[in-house]
């Protein structure tokens, strides 16, 4: 009744019109998204509409379809002189307005498709003539991460460009390129799979000469149904840049999926180890990480001279970024940088400036001597796991793991949320904080299945939960935050 009734608040269209843009007017995804809400008074709860020139236009349309529905309801039932009529009418307003929107946005993007190709092909013929080294990063998690690696470093010595935030679509690509003066010497494309062939669309309007797999796991699992096809689609990367000549790969082999798939492939293979291709290896030695960063010294087998004259002394990598998963990224931009003519003090330089991007692992300390690390923006079974670990490895602080769990994980879901109750209870971590959704149970059922001997604590919304943690910790308390629930999985 709550949902039935949630329909006719004046907030009804704007709801609408809003999740349609977070869906990215993909009117599948609103659709469900659509039949998962409870009350749509409620479903902008962390973010809110941007008032777009498209998203402005959807909505004036909404509201204007909402009044034009209700007053057609009245008059018609006044002309037929019909109470059945009038109350029919009023009970079927909202799914009127709901298919009158679905109407509008789809006419509407199908008005845009071939201005967006014209766009797109125009970035395509740019980028064909520019003469920068174009490298692109295809995975299911990590690639931010990798794509700010490479962009401090190789911009050390080099002039470089990458696409920002999360633009990894061919449009927002093309808006990039856009943008771009000529003169650039490297270009980074963050490249997303939502759907197979995503990659080999962009592949051919990047045209990259290196490639970086940075792994596969079930992100996006509601989408591509089995991690076959997620696999087969990351790896559309490997398929361009095997026919192109002198393209390189770099490929995760610490993630199984990636590395099985690449087993037979002329690859760079990175991992904690350091990296493997046939040019010979490079090792990592030493590494420790903690609150301060991470370090470790990579060492090649050709025993290199440093500029002082020190034989084998390899490359001294000291980076803010925490947790040791990051030994691999960190040593194939090495390599890569190495392998592109850079000096090794600039690669040195250039790691030690590589710091915790926003939202991924990016530790702050706040009032009362409380420590935090946002990791609110890693929403993956191997970012999970990485955060887990890092935190097993922090000593004489009182930690909690707070979380409301993962979306798209598909009929993974149960089996993977289980799994991280039990590395935390392995992990012996002292407070796991859980937000209460249809995932979270899983989480406590795998706790007690390891006889987790911890505190488990539940908060209703996770707006309830920040208000409510400062109350309950002290100084010295380590406070990991684990994945942001959106509000399309609310």
């Amino acid at each position: 009744m709550k949902k039935f009734l949630s329909r006719y608040s004046i907030k009804y269209p704007q709801s609408l019109a809003y999740m349609l843009q977070a869906s990215e007017y993909n009117v599948h995804d609103f659709w469900v998204w659509y039949k998962r809400v409870k009350d749509f008074r409620n479903v902008e709860q962390r973010k809110k509409l941007i008032r777009t020139p498209k998203a402005t236009l959807i909505l004036f349309g909404g509201y204007i379809m909402y009044v034009l529905s209700l007053i057609l309801t009245i008059d018609f039932s006044f002309i037929t002189n019909s109470v059945s009529i009038f109350v029919i009418g009023i009970i079927l307003l909202p799914y009127i307005v709901l298919w009158l929107f679905i109407l509008e946005t789809s006419l509407i993007n199908k008005l845009q498709k071939p201005i967006e190709r014209r766009i797109v092909e125009k970035a395509r013929k740019k980028l064909s003539t520019h003469k920068g080294i174009k490298i692109a990063i295809a995975g299911s998690f990590g690639k931010t991460t990798m794509k700010e690696i490479l962009k401090t470093v190789l911009g050390q010595s080099k002039k470089v460009s990458a696409t920002p935030d999360n633009k990894n679509t061919p449009l927002g690509i093309a808006r990039f390129v856009e943008k771009l003066k000529g003169d650039e010497e490297i270009l980074i494309f963050e490249m997303g799979e939502y759907y197979p062939g995503d990659i080999k669309t962009l592949c051919e309007v990047v045209n990259p000469d290196i490639g970086v797999i940075t792994g596969v796991n079930e992100a996006h699992l509601d989408k591509f149904k089995n991690l076959e096809k997620t696999t087969e689609t990351i790896f559309e990367l490997a398929d361009f840049l095997k026919n192109k000549d002198g393209g390189r790969l770099y490929v995760n082999s610490q993630n199984r999926l990636a590395k099985e798939k690449a087993a037979h492939l002329d690859v760079v293979f990175y991992g904690n180890f350091g990296v493997e291709s046939k040019e010979g290896n490079w090792k990592a030695e030493t590494a420790e990480t903690d609150l301060s960063g991470t370090s470790f010294v990579l060492k090649n087998n050709k025993g290199e001279a440093r500029p002082n004259g020190v034989v084998g002394q390899g490359i001294v990598v000291s980076s803010q970024l925490l947790g040791l998963h990051q030994v691999g990224p960190l040593s194939a931009v090495a390599h890569l940088a190495r392998n592109l003519g850079m000096r090794t003090e600039d690669i040195e330089l250039g790691l030690k400036n590589t710091k915790p991007f926003e939202h991924r692992l990016e530790s702050r300390q706040e009032s009362g001597g409380v420590i935090v690390v946002d990791d609110s923006y890693n929403g993956n079974p191997d970012g999970v796991r990485a955060a887990i670990d890092f935190l097993e490895g922090i000593k004489n602080k009182r930690r909690f793991y707070i979380t409301p769990g993962l979306v798209e994980m598909g009929p993974k879901s149960e089996e993977i949320h289980r799994n991280i109750g039990k590395q935390l209870a392995e992990a012996k971590i002292e407070k796991v904080v859980l937000i209460k959704n249809s995932v979270t149970h899983f989480i406590e059922d795998g706790l007690k299945e390891k006889n987790y001997s911890g505190e488990i604590i539940w908060f209703d919304s996770a707006l309830e939960c920040f208000r409510s943690l400062p109350k309950m910790t002290i100084s010295n308390d380590l406070l990991l935050y684990q994945n942001d629930w959106p509000d399309n999985y609310s």
